[in-house]
């Protein structure tokens, strides 16, 4: 079986071999490890198949969203700024501040812009067709949701607009649908597999916004575009950091397929109660104590959670998301074989 027909397996619930999973490193976790790092994925090719000795990574270089000191507009016209070398920067300048500019605003065309650079449709359709040769997920993204809300308007004002029913955000919201919708048919017609989209909208503890707000003004936006997925016969990944329990449900009728909940956030126990058997899993580990904790913690996290969310049916995945350079070269290699041994029994090198 492939990678592909087994995490598609996985997400319809159709008896997956194996767990999907996956170690991700940021280019910060780069920085700090460096060749010491290549060494370590070069003694997993279950979990990196991929990753090739001799390779000319610059450790040092990254986009401009990543290099410390830049600062870079987006085809939005956000314009973020990086702190920390090696990490992703933060929106600082929000075009959309003043309600005024909505007057004038145009957002990218998707059929030549995406958020930090150019659509080429006839190459993405042609590397989605050579990835499903080689038994490899197509997977297209389909951007920001809420998060871009708040990245045009600034966090503070959203969440005025959203207290206060402001009608210009509804204007704002059918425009981000509308461009959304868009972007998801071009993707449909280049191929993909599944579609994939970001809108952090949890806290560590909580909503950003209550659940009848959400369910007032950014349900709508999630069920038109998701269900367009759907209606073609996709899967929707839905990745959103923080607390979300109050809310599964609804993910769930709005069409979203899987959905990647933060195990501290939300607790094993509670992803257990909210999404077992009803929608996939794909578990974040708990990337806060990752640079805090033993190996053996790291491997106690991926059993525990194996044996409380995975069921033969599938329904479940999980990641391990390295996101600063003081996580031990130890506790990645814990990571990895964590998960091959219990992930990845079932599958053959």
């Amino acid at each position: 079986m492939t990678d592909r027909e087994n995490w598609l397996r996985a997400i319809e619930f159709r008896n997956p071999e194996w767990i999907p999973c996956s170690v991700m490193l940021l280019p910060i976790a780069w920085l700090a490890h460096r060749e010491k790092l290549d060494e370590v994925l070069l003694r997993h090719p279950l979990m990196f198949p991929d990753h090739k000795p001799g390779g000319k990574r610059n450790y040092d270089e990254f986009s401009d969203y990543y290099t410390a000191g830049k600062t870079t507009t987006d085809n939005w016209g956000c314009t973020w700024r990086v702190e920390v070398n090696g990490a992703e920067g933060q929106v600082v300048g929000h075009p959309l501040a003043d309600w005024d500019a909505l007057k004038t605003f145009e957002p990218p065309d998707p059929r030549f812009k995406h958020e930090r650079g150019d659509h080429d449709w006839d190459k993405i359709a042609q590397d989605m067709a050579d990835k499903k040769s080689k038994g490899k997920l197509a997977m297209a993204y389909g951007e920001r949701l809420f998060d871009r809300l708040y990245a045009l308007r600034g966090f503070e004002n959203l969440m005025i607009d959203i207290a206060t029913d402001d009608p210009r955000l509804t204007e704002l919201i059918e425009i981000l649908t509308d461009f959304e919708v868009r972007l998801v048919d071009l993707c449909l017609e280049a191929g993909a597999d599944a579609i994939a989209f970001h809108t952090d909208i949890g806290t560590q503890r909580a909503l950003m916004i209550s659940p009848e707000k959400f369910r007032k003004h950014i349900k709508p936006m999630f069920n038109t575009i998701f269900q367009r997925v759907r209606k073609a016969g996709k899967p929707v990944y839905l990745s959103s950091d923080g607390y979300l329990l109050e809310i599964v449900d609804d993910l769930i009728e709005c069409g979203v397929s899987t959905h990647d909940p933060q195990i501290r956030a939300n607790t094993l126990e509670g992803i257990k109660r909210a999404y077992k058997g009803k929608m996939c899993i794909n578990l974040d580990l708990d990337r806060q104590m990752f640079a805090f904790c033993t190996p053996q913690d790291i491997r106690d996290q991926i059993r525990d959670a194996v044996e409380a969310l995975d069921s033969p049916e599938g329904g479940f995945m999980m990641f391990a998301a390295v996101c600063d350079g003081d996580t031990s070269l130890e506790n990645i290699e814990a990571m990895c074989t964590g998960m091959e041994d219990y992930c990845l029994k079932g599958k053959k090198g």
